[in-house]
C-alpha cells in the first residue's frame, strides 16, 4: 500500500523545502544524494534509530568544536574512473584526495576513546572504515602542502626542473638585456616592462617601431597601436623550455599513472569510505536542522500515538523570525479511543497551519528527523499517511475541485486503517452546503469505524454535531478574541469552535440591514447555537 498520498505529499506539507534546508547544510555532494533519497519509514527500530543517530551528533555540535567539517570532497567519481587500467587520477583529485582521507582519520580518530563511549552508535558506524595510512603517506611524497607535484616526486621530474629552472633564469637574464638597449635606442618607453603571450615571454613595442626589432610577433592590441614580439635571440631557448614543460607533463601523468595502479586495488574500500563521510554529512546536516528549528527526539512509541507538547512548525517559524514574530505553539494529544479530532473554528485562524503542523512534524519523524516539540513529548508510528488540502482541479482528467476531494476520499475509505493518519482540510466543501454536509459526515463516520486517526478541519455545523455525539471524535476550536476581533492561533481540544462569521461581518463593516436579513433566514438559534 502507498505509504503517502497523494502523490505530491511532500509539496503539500511542505517538507521539499525541508529538503533544501538539509541539503544547504550538507557539506558534501554525498551528503545531499542522502539527502535527497529521504524517505517515509513505519518501522519502529528504523526511525528510533536514525533520530538517535542525530541525537548523538546534535550533542557534538553542541558541546565539541574539533570535529572535522573540512574538506568533504566527493572522490567517487574519480575512483571509479581508475578501476580501469592505465587511467590516473588528476592532481587536484589526488590533493582533494589527501585532504578528505585526513578527515577521514580525524573523524575516525575522534570517535575513538571516551567519544565512542559517548556516541556508541555514531562509534558503530564507523567500526569497519579504513583510514589508509600508508596512501596518505605515498600521497605526501608526490604532492606539496600546496597540491603541487614536488619536484623530487621522481629523479627524472627533478632532473627536467632542474634544467626549466636553467633555462627560465637565461631567459630572464636575456630579456632584461634585451629591454635596456631598446630603452637606450628609443624603440620602446622607459616603463616597459616584459609581458606575457601565449606563456612565452615578449616586448609591447608601438607599432611604428616592430620592424626595428628582430623577432616574431605573438599579439597585438585591440586597437593595432601595440605589437607583443618575441625577440630572435630567446626563441630557441623558449621552444626548448616548450619541450622541458611537455616533458614535464608526460613525467607527471607517468607518476600519476603509477601510483593510481598502487591505489587500484584499494579503491572498494575507498568507496565505501566516502559512503561513510557521506553518512556522517547526512546526519550532520540533520542535527544542524534540530539545532536551527529547537528540535528533539521525543519518546517514541511503537503504534499510533499523540503526546505533543508545544509543537511548531519549522517553515512557519523561519517565516515569522525573519518578521521578529514567533508561533503559537500546538498542544496536541490523542490516542485510542479519541483518535480523529475535528477542528472548527474562524477563517485565517490556524485550522491549516494546524493540521499541517501535524502533517509535516509526523512525516519529518518517520524520515528521521528530530522534530520542533518540547521536552516531554512523546509520538507514535503510523504506517501511511494521507492528506487532502487545497484546490486539485484539473483540466486534463476533467476533475472539478469537488471531484477531486471526493476522489481522495474514495483513496481514504478503501486505504486507511487503524494505523493510518487522514488530514482533511474544509472537510465537506465544494459543493452544495447540504449535500457536501452529508457525504463528509458519512465519510468521517466511516473513517471512525475504520479506527483510523485523523485531524480535519471543517465549519460544517452538522459535523460538529457528530463529533460530540460519536466516541473516537473529538472536537477542538481555534481561538478567536471576539472582543479585538482577531484569531489567537490557540487550539483548544474538547470543544468546537465558531466561525464567527456574522461578528467578523459586522467589524469590516456590513450593514445591520443585511446582516438582520441574513439572521432572519438562518434562524437565530442557528446563529446562537455557532
Amino acid at each position: 500500500m502507498q505509504a503517502t498520498y497523494p502523490n505530491n505529499f511532500e509539496q503539500k506539507i511542505g517538507f521539499d523545502r525541508i529538503r533544501k534546508i538539509l541539503a544547504a547544510n550538507c557539506l558534501s555532494e554525498i551528503g545531499k544524494e542522502k539527502v535527497d533519497a529521504i524517505t517515509f519509514n513505519s518501522k519502529f527500530g528504523a526511525v528510533n534509530y536514525q533520530t538517535q543517530l542525530v541525537v548523538e551528533f546534535l550533542i557534538i555540535l553542541n558541546e565539541h568544536d574539533n570535529f572535522p567539517t573540512n574538506h568533504f570532497y566527493d572522490l567517487r567519481k574519480g575512483l571509479k574512473k581508475i578501476k580501469i587500467e592505465g587511467t590516473y587520477l588528476e592532481v587536484v583529485e589526488l590533493f582533494n584526495l589527501r585532504r578528505s582521507l585526513e578527515t577521514l582519520k580525524g573523524i575516525i580518530n575522534f570517535f575513538n576513546g571516551e567519544n565512542g563511549v559517548k556516541f556508541p552508535l555514531l562509534k558503530k558506524l564507523s567500526g569497519d572504515v579504513q583510514v589508509f595510512v600508508s596512501t596518505l603517506k605515498s600521497i605526501d611524497q608526490l604532492l606539496n602542502k600546496q597540491g603541487a607535484v614536488k619536484d623530487n616526486a621522481s629523479s627524472e621530474l627533478h632532473d627536467i626542473r632542474k634544467h626549466m629552472f636553467s633555462i627560465q633564469g637565461s631567459i630572464s637574464k636575456k630579456m632584461q638585456v634585451i629591454v635596456r638597449q631598446l630603452r637606450t635606442d628609443g624603440i620602446v618607453d622607459e616603463d616597459t616592462t616584459v609581458a606575457i603571450r601565449d606563456g612565452r615571454p615578449v616586448i609591447p613595442v608601438i607599432a611604428a617601431n616592430k620592424k626595428k626589432i628582430n623577432g616574431i610577433i605573438h599579439d597585438e592590441s585591440a586597437s593595432g597601436k601595440t605589437a607583443f614580439i618575441e625577440p630572435a635571440e630567446i626563441v630557441e631557448m623558449n621552444n626548448r623550455l616548450r619541450e622541458l614543460e611537455n616533458s614535464e607533463k608526460r613525467e607527471i601523468i607517468k607518476i600519476l599513472i603509477h601510483f593510481s595502479t598502487n591505489l587500484r586495488p584499494d579503491i572498494d574500500e575507498l568507496l565505501a569510505s566516502y559512503e561513510f563521510m557521506g553518512e556522517i554529512d547526512f546526519v550532520r546536516s540533520k542535527a544542524v536542522f534540530a539545532r536551527q528549528f529547537d528540535c528533539i527526539k521525543p519518546e517514541i512509541k511503537n503504534e499510533p500515538f499523540f503526546d505533543w507538547q508545544k509543537a511548531k512548525h519549522p517553515l512557519l517559524m523561519k517565516t515569522l523570525k525573519q518578521e521578529n514574530r514567533e508561533v503559537v505553539p500546538l498542544d496536541l494529544r490523542f490516542d485510542d479511543p479519541n483518535r480523529i479530532l475535528l477542528i472548527s473554528g474562524p477563517n485565517a485562524g490556524g485550522k491549516s497551519v494546524c493540521l499541517k503542523t501535524v502533517g509535516i512534524i509526523q512525516y519529518m519523524l518517520q524520515c528521521g528527523l528530530l522534530v520542533p516539540l518540547s521536552d516531554g513529548s512523546g509520538a507514535g508510528i503510523f504506517n501511511s499517511i494521507f492528506i487532502d488540502i487545497g484546490d486539485e482541479q484539473s483540466i486534463d482528467n476533467d476533475l472539478s475541485t469537488y471531484s477531486s476531494h471526493l476522489m481522495n476520499m474514495k483513496h481514504f475509505t478503501k486505504h486507511c486503517d487503524a494505523n493510518s493518519l487522514v488530514l482533511i482540510d474544509e472537510f465537506g466543501t465544494g459543493t452544495e452546503p447540504m449535500l457536501g454536509g452529508a457525504i463528509a459526515e458519512a465519510v468521517l463516520n466511516k473513517l471512525n469505524k475504520l479506527k483510523t486517526y485523523g485531524v480535519i478541519t471543517t465549519h460544517y455545523t452538522n459535523l460538529k454535531h457528530f463529533g460530540s455525539s460519536q466516541k473516537g471524535i473529538v472536537n477542538g476550536a481555534m481561538l478567536y478574541d471576539s472582543n479585538g476581533m482577531k484569531p489567537l492561533f490557540k487550539l483548544q481540544i474538547g470543544k468546537p469552535g465558531s466561525s464567527f462569521a456574522f461578528e467578523i461581518a459586522r467589524n469590516i463593516g456590513l450593514s445591520e440591514e443585511i446582516l438582520k436579513e441574513a439572521t432572519d433566514k438562518l434562524g437565530k438559534e442557528h446563529i446562537d447555537y455557532d
